[in-house]
């Protein structure tokens, strides 16, 4: 795919929603908290659809996460621990079910006849990836240190973390495929709105001819970088809570990265302008995407997304093209 000019405009677009946009303000995370988030998403989701948009989604899930780990916790003396694979596979479900509702009720009342699917979805890592030899993803919910002993005898990996206490870790492999991406594909073709590959997918790993699923967690922005090229889809939009990605954060001089080169945003990175912990991965996703033949990469806030589609390129958030801006 080519670069875009400033009159691009999105034909087909991958909305990666992050925790802000599944929880309150105050980062609360219940079912009705959640049922709200989600409802005002798909109000701006909606807006892009009305335009003429085809859309995906893909969306975090550790509130959610953590909260089933939470449940788990509490009855492991009743009832054995469910694997992570399979509350990943939960929070696909029930986030898939609260926005598929949402949608229905936001494009109704735009007067737009869309049908919206969820799939379960799986990503394909490598059994060999380093990340499962040191496992470094905290999850869940801070313990006491005889607390945690008794998930350690388990086989589960926890970390101590000093006054806040143990908390779990798994690893962070590197996602290589989202394996349904070609039945999303297919119902986009035919005119669906899909919500997919949530939480980054559940990670599995191919072992004797068998697909197993395992204890990590898989970032879904950089699942989406994977997911976005085998989709067609020839925008990214990572939805966050601030407007752009900023180089120089907190300090005097610090400003919004605009509309900017593959080149010059591997400068940025190089230099350490984004954190690890917050907007790197974001910005990693979205170079990434770009170098696998998108032609935009946008990262700024949910409710920007309509607007971020609809004017020229960079005149919202941070967007990555191949060559930049035109001069």
């Amino acid at each position: 795919m080519t670069a875009p000019d400033a009159t691009h405009r999105p034909s087909r677009v991958l909305v990666a929603l992050g925790g802000n946009a599944m929880s309150a303000p105050d980062g609360s995370a219940t079912e009705q908290d959640q049922t709200e988030a989600l409802g005002q998403a798909a109000e701006h989701i909606s807006d892009l659809v009305a335009e003429g948009v085809e859309v995906v989604i893909t969306h975090g899930n550790g509130p959610q996460v953590g909260n089933l780990l939470a449940k788990n916790e509490y009855s492991v003396a009743i009832a054995s621990p469910v694997s992570l694979a399979w509350c990943g596979a939960q929070t696909q479900a029930t986030i898939g079910l609260t926005l598929m509702n949402a949608l229905d009720g936001a494009l109704q009342a735009r007067r737009v006849a869309r049908p919206v699917t969820a799939l379960v979805t799986r990503t394909l890592v490598d059994a060999d990836d380093p990340a499962f030899g040191e496992p470094v993803k905290p999850i869940g919910k801070y313990r006491p240190g005889d607390e945690a002993q008794q998930f350690i005898d388990l086989g589960q990996h926890w970390k101590d973390f000093g006054e806040k206490g143990w908390r779990r870790v798994v690893a962070s492999p590197q996602p290589l495929e989202v394996l349904e991406a070609q039945t999303a594909r297919f119902l986009v073709d035919s005119g669906s709105i899909v919500v997919c590959s949530g939480g980054g997918g559940i990670p599995v790993v191919r072992q004797d001819g068998r697909l197993r699923g395992v204890e990590a967690v898989i970032d879904k922005d950089l699942a989406a970088a994977v997911l976005g090229p085998a989709l067609g889809a020839d925008t990214l939009i990572i939805a966050t809570d601030v407007e752009a990605a900023i180089i120089r954060y907190g300090q005097p001089d610090a400003e919004p990265v605009g509309h900017v080169s593959l080149r010059r945003i591997r400068e940025l990175e190089s230099e350490g302008h984004f954190a690890a912990g917050s907007m790197g991965p974001k910005v990693s996703a979205a170079r990434t995407f770009v170098e696998n033949g998108g032609a935009a990469a946008i990262i700024t806030k949910l409710e920007l997304l309509a607007e971020a589609a609809r004017r020229p390129v960079g005149a919202v958030g941070t967007v990555i093209t191949a060559d930049g801006p035109q001069e």
